[in-house]
C-alpha cells in the first residue's frame, strides 16, 4: 500500500506547538494550496508533525510563509460538541522544508543542465545513426 503526499503551499497562521503528556512536542497548522487548472481556488489543507520536525516548523515559518512537506493522508474521529460523530483528514508531515529565501521570493531552482549556447556548442546531431 502506498500513502504519500507531497504539498507545497502558504501557512494560513502561526504554527500552534503543544507537548503530549509524555513530553512529545507537536505542531499543527494549515496550508493554502491554489490549484493548478484554477488559480482562484485554494484548498486548505490542516498539517500535524511531530517531534523534531514539529519544533522545526514552529521555530522557522509563520503566518504566510511558502512550505513544501511530504507526508501521509490521515483519518481521525472525534465527537463535536453537540455529540455528533465527526471524522477530519490531515496530512501527517515528516519532512518539511523551505519553499522560499529569506526574502520571501520562491527559492530559484538549480541550473541543472547547459545553456543554450553551450548546447550549440556541442555540434549538431547529423552524425547519429537515428
Amino acid at each position: 500500500m502506498l500513502n504519500r503526499i507531497i504539498l507545497m503551499g502558504r501557512l494560513a497562521a502561526d504554527p500552534e506547538l503543544r507537548s503530549t503528556n509524555s513530553g512529545v512536542s507537536v505542531v499543527s497548522f494549515r496550508i493554502g494550496v491554489a490549484r493548478d487548472y484554477d488559480r482562484e481556488k485554494t484548498d486548505w489543507i490542516n498539517i500535524v508533525a511531530w517531534r523534531q520536525t514539529a519544533e522545526f516548523v514552529k521555530n522557522y515559518f509563520s503566518k504566510g510563509n511558502m512550505i513544501a512537506l511530504e507526508g501521509a493522508l490521515q483519518s481521525r474521529q472525534y465527537q463535536d460538541r453537540d455529540g455528533n460523530n465527526r471524522t477530519t483528514y490531515e496530512v501527517q508531515a515528516d519532512r518539511v522544508w523551505f519553499a522560499e529565501n529569506k526574502g520571501g521570493g520562491r527559492t530559484e531552482k538549480p541550473d541543472v543542465g547547459p545553456d543554450l549556447e553551450e548546447y550549440e556548442e556541442l555540434g549538431s546531431n547529423d552524425d547519429l545513426p537515428f
